[in-house]
């Protein structure tokens, strides 16, 4: 392994990151967009659930729930909405979770670097 191999993987870990911080923002905002969309549909479901309006969902026909339900019953029927949301979520920790694996690597090379150096 020489100097010139390890500069050139540290430089390519250095691109990486600065392309992962991109993708990073692109999926916070994907995040934050998918939560108030869920927030939304739920709200909407709610208030027509109150309002007395008759949805089917699975062949089942719900109209004036009881309050104590009433809630549940809307989360179950915005599923659609909660899973986009927990997938932005689940995409944005594993954007992280790359970038920090990327930065290991980054050190690792580092070191290398370092220890070459010294030769």
């Amino acid at each position: 392994m020489d100097i010139i191999s390890v500069a050139q993987q540290i430089e390519s870990k250095i691109k990486t990151l600065e392309q992962g911080r991109k993708l990073l923002q692109e999926r916070a905002e994907n995040k934050a967009n998918t939560i108030a969309e869920y927030e939304k549909a739920l709200a909407k479901i709610l208030i027509k659930l109150r309002n007395g309006i008759t949805f089917e969902f699975e062949g089942e026909k719900i109209k004036d729930p009881p309050a104590t339900i009433t809630e549940k019953i809307a989360r179950g029927l915005v599923y659609k909405e909660r899973i986009a949301m927990d997938l932005a979520e689940s995409e944005y920790k594993n954007a992280i979770e790359g970038l920090r694996c990327i930065e290991a690597e980054l050190n690792g090379w580092q070191s290398i670097n370092r220890y070459l150096s010294e030769k």
